[in-house]
């Protein structure tokens, strides 16, 4: 099968299959990582501990993102 009527195909199908698929073929070019997984989880679970103990305040998206914004936009 070549790869134009592959992708025909898989355009075809029901929206919940294609992301199946597409969730297949990423992790095929980036299989997960346990040990990477298990980290991030650490991370995770210490950053929202900060939150809720107040250590840290929380910052909402939308300015977070206009902060950045102001660095690349004159």
């Amino acid at each position: 099968m070549k790869t134009k009527d592959l992708v025909m195909e898989v355009i075809s199908l029901p929206v919940e299959e294609r992301a199946i698929f597409i969730d297949s073929v990423l992790k095929s070019l980036n299989p997960p990582d346990s040990d990477i997984d298990r980290k991030w989880a650490i991370v995770a679970k210490q950053r929202l501990s900060e939150l809720h103990s107040g250590e840290v305040k929380a910052i909402p998206g939308d300015e977070v993102f206009s902060r950045i914004w102001s660095h690349f936009l004159p």
